[in-house]
């Protein structure tokens, strides 16, 4: 439970594809093993921290109030060990079996997500999982890395992508638990604005994000696999959030967070598909 599981999966759904994208092809099973156990420790660690750092606020939230640390099932100190025990076993793992880049960039995102987010941004600022969100984008440039040992403008674009399709993703959760934030003084968007403003900012980000993906097209060469699931996708992505610009409703907020986690996943996977397919593999 300190680890956050369901979210290291979201994390990690764009790491393999990255790599394949980066090989024009299937890497080395150990290497996409290894790389995805190191962003999973990484990730687990940083998780973990952020409930270390939380658990005041965690206990007057009903969405939280059964995490370990609020309900006393592990102790601070422990949890605060546990954390940096991931970390290190991260960093060496990617270090020994992978490369330094890839350490560096998944140790980067720890300290991102821990110190820039949690610590700082979350409880002064609505534009905090805006750019908090850089933490999570950052698996996509540990695959690339994983490959190549380098970084180039495609992984940057993948981590745009990310980086961009966080806020309306994480905004449609909030909605549904504005209250939640309320009373922890978190100044979430939809707490500080209403729904009608959260879902024009969303439409504004998606509309980002739809045209990084297209951008993507161009820069990586890939054929018309991608192109057609990044129009169809990011456009249902879109007119999701057109909706709950139209009916600002919890309901349909929801819509969009199921559907933004879906999508993700589609356009990498796609990304992957169409070079394998390319590449006659």
């Amino acid at each position: 439970m300190l680890t956050k599981p369901r979210i290291i999966e979201l994390l990690l759904i764009t790491t393999v594809p990255t790599m394949i994208v980066a090989e024009r092809g299937l890497p080395s099973v150990w290497l996409m093993i290894v790389t995805v156990m190191g962003g999973a420790l990484a990730a687990g660690g940083a998780n973990t921290f952020n409930m270390y750092i939380d658990r005041d606020i965690d206990g007057l939230m009903v969405r939280t109030q059964a995490r370990p640390l609020v309900t006393g099932a592990v102790t601070p100190r422990s949890a605060l060990l546990f954390g940096l025990l991931l970390e290190v076993a991260a960093f060496v793992l990617l270090w020994l079996a992978v490369n330094l880049l890839s350490a560096l960039l998944a140790i980067s995102a720890t300290l991102f997500y821990v110190f820039v987010y949690s610590l700082w941004l979350k409880r002064t600022s609505k534009q905090n999982i805006v750019i908090g969100g850089a933490a999570g984008a950052v698996p996509a440039l540990v695959g690339w890395a994983a490959v190549t040992n380098s970084l180039s403008l495609a992984p940057w674009l993948l981590f745009a992508v990310i980086f961009f399709w966080t806020p309306p993703h994480f905004w449609a959760l909030a909605i549904k638990y504005a209250e939640d934030y309320k009373a922890a003084d978190v100044p979430m968007l939809p707490v500080v604005s209403s729904i009608r403003s959260t879902a024009i900012q969303m439409i504004c980000y998606t509309i980002v994000v739809l045209a990084l993906s297209i951008w993507i097209y161009f820069v990586l060469e890939t054929g018309f696999i991608y192109l057609a699931a990044s129009v169809i996708f990011g456009g249902i992505f879109l007119w999701h959030t057109v909706l709950l610009l139209k009916r600002p409703t919890m309901a349909q907020a929801m819509k969009v967070f199921h559907y933004s986690i879906s999508y993700l996943g589609l356009l990498f996977i796609a990304m992957a598909v169409d070079v394998l397919v390319s590449e006659g593999i």
